[in-house]
């Protein structure tokens, strides 16, 4: 298949790119699949959609082995599931950097995804809400206080007094510290001895980051746009 076009749903639009020899065109935004081809100067190009067909169980391959739609990833315990545009930003960075193995920290909206990549494998994933509450508490824009980081870490069971106590004295930034620090305690056994990659557009990407590096986690921050020219290729070639 010479010209063919990734499509799906993302954010309440459809989300289009056209591969073609090689190259990725786009991206192109709208509310219409057909406004979406139409962008890309794609009419009638066969589709491959981001989020359809049966979802792919956990433990599952980075890259898929044969060619089709690319399915959401599915966990079952704990229950999960993680979109397939975030499984698409997997591919791409296994397909720029094939020997890397760690730990995936993947924001997409108002979720985010810890996944534990190895041996060409998503091996298992923990997801949390930490963005969708620090956004209805109205301090994700906040930077995040490292000792208010620190009391997350190490007390997390304190998380809703220290909120109060945020609130209280209007410390935007001691929420956000808290919030971030309290999920790290959660999601220890994904970084601690690993290192990481922060993949997000999000603004609390920064924080994450650096409450990471404070624990001396080897960590990297990349847009998610990084890797979806290299994923889309490899998707390509496998058919």
């Amino acid at each position: 298949m010479t010209d063919w076009v990734a499509l799906g749903r993302e954010a309440g639009a459809f989300l289009g790119y056209l591969v073609r020899d090689g190259a990725v065109d786009g991206p192109a935004r709208a509310a219409s699949e057909a406004e979406v081809l139409r962008a890309l100067g794609a009419e009638g190009a066969p589709l491959r959609r981001i989020g359809e067909g049966t979802a792919t169980r956990l433990p599952a391959r980075i890259i898929p082995q044969t060619a089709g739609d690319l399915s959401v990833l599915e966990q079952e315990t704990p229950p999960d599931v993680i979109s397939a545009w975030v499984r698409l930003w997997v591919i791409g960075l296994r397909a720029e950097r094939p020997n890397w193995d760690g730990v995936i920290c993947a924001f997409q909206g108002d979720v985010v995804h810890w996944l534990h990549v190895s041996a060409d494998e998503i091996v298992s994933s923990q997801s949390s809400l930490t963005p969708r509450l620090a956004t209805a508490l109205d301090v994700s824009g906040a930077a995040p206080d490292p000792e208010a980081v620190a009391e997350g870490l190490s007390r997390p069971e304190r998380l809703a007094q220290w909120m109060r106590t945020a609130e209280v004295t209007g410390r935007a930034d001691c929420a956000l510290g808290a919030l971030i620090g309290a999920e790290l305690a959660a999601m220890r056994a994904y970084w601690l001895g690993q290192q990481v990659m922060v993949i997000g557009d999000s603004p609390l990407v920064p924080g994450y980051a650096a409450a990471l590096q404070v624990q001396g986690v080897p960590c990297e921050r990349s847009a998610p746009a990084q890797w979806i020219t290299p994923g889309l290729l490899a998707l390509a070639a496998v058919g």
